[in-house]
């Protein structure tokens, strides 16, 4: 059965085998993972469908195919990773929680017209920081921009899940379907090694306390989010001597909830976690086979920038000026 997509165009094969059963269809994955193999039966209208197959997140052959714009509006966050520093004026680093400037929602919008105007294959647009989207109102202008004006494309926000409960429906509202959520322990005892304070409520918390109160936000937003159809990725950050031996138990606890799929990022040692020694590529992969049972893995991150555009791995955001309007220096507003 050649099954179509919102559009009419029918599904690429890159991203798997797809066929109907009992109403359902059934999605088989090259990539696959060991213990999940074979075909999971997944209630998956052709609009979710498409939002798996161009999605470079979600479908391991859609990164060859289909780009992402990051539009970094979103600088303030409400907690403190330890693993975590910021920058708003950087061009030659390549990891989350950096971009070369911060956009206010109009200039977002004009930055996306250039670049769909010249990439044809961009199909993504993603907040991803360089702070907590959901802790910044910019965020929500620019989704209301952007799904007014493009309603085809994908819309995806990545957040440390704090205020996902609360701003669930006005993303859904703008059109956010594609959401990753960074979760790192389902324990707050681990989590209390990882986070520094957490503010939430207007009050700042820290310790045992903060980690208690992110984690029972995080489950609950994944939780909504699933129950409401949306694909959720999860990414956890992995830190050798930290939650290394904690990794799969978050893999099952999110596989039971009904998450798409799970990340793992290698920890960046910086911060106070700079002494720590990263996994390796060797240890990365260990990880992910221990995970597959429990929930399909996403084994091409890239840790894209706050303003990555591009296919993944081959970021373009350089050539692109400030508002869309600069020199494709990738410095940053000039204030004109």
């Amino acid at each position: 059965m050649d099954i179509k997509n919102i559009r009419g165009a029918s599904v690429p094969e890159t991203f798997g085998l797809y066929r109907t059963r009992h109403n359902r269809i059934t999605m088989e994955t090259r990539e696959t993972d060991k213990d999940l193999r074979d075909a999971q039966n997944l209630p998956y209208d052709p609009e979710t469908l498409r939002r798996i197959n161009e999605h470079p997140c979600y479908s391991p052959e859609a990164r060859h195919t289909f780009g992402r714009c990051h539009v970094a509006v979103a600088p303030k966050c409400n907690i403190q990773c330890n693993y975590c520093v910021r920058d708003y004026d950087c061009v030659n680093e390549s990891r989350p929680g950096v971009t070369s400037e911060i956009l206010l929602p109009g200039d977002a919008l004009e930055r996306i017209d250039e670049v769909v105007s010249r990439m044809k294959h961009i199909k993504v647009v993603g907040i991803a920081g360089p702070g907590d989207p959901l802790a910044n109102e910019e965020t929500f202008e620019t989704l209301r921009l952007v799904h007014e004006k493009y309603p085809d494309v994908i819309l995806c926000i990545s957040t440390n899940g704090l205020l996902l409960p609360e701003k669930i429906d006005i993303l859904e509202k703008y059109g956010v379907r594609n959401i990753t959520v960074t979760l790192n322990a389902i324990d707050a005892a681990i989590g209390e090694k990882i986070y520094s304070f957490v503010e939430y409520g207007g009050k700042k918390y820290h310790g045992r306390e903060a980690a208690e109160i992110l984690l029972k936000q995080q489950l609950k937003g994944i939780e909504e989010a699933v129950k409401r159809k949306m694909l959720v990725k999860i990414n956890t950050v992995y830190i050798p001597g930290v939650n290394d031996g904690h990794i799969p138990e978050i893999a099952k606890k999110v596989g039971a909830m009904g998450v798409f799929n799970f990340n793992i990022i290698p920890l960046i040692p910086q911060y106070k976690f700079k002494d720590v020694v990263p996994p390796t590529n060797a240890d990365k992969a260990r990880m992910h086979e221990l995970c597959a049972p429990y929930v399909r893995q996403m084994r091409h991150c890239q840790r894209c920038r706050a303003d990555a555009v591009g296919l993944l791995g081959k970021d373009v955001q350089n050539e692109f000026g400030c508002c869309g309007k600069g020199d494709g220096s990738g410095t940053g507003c000039s204030g004109e």
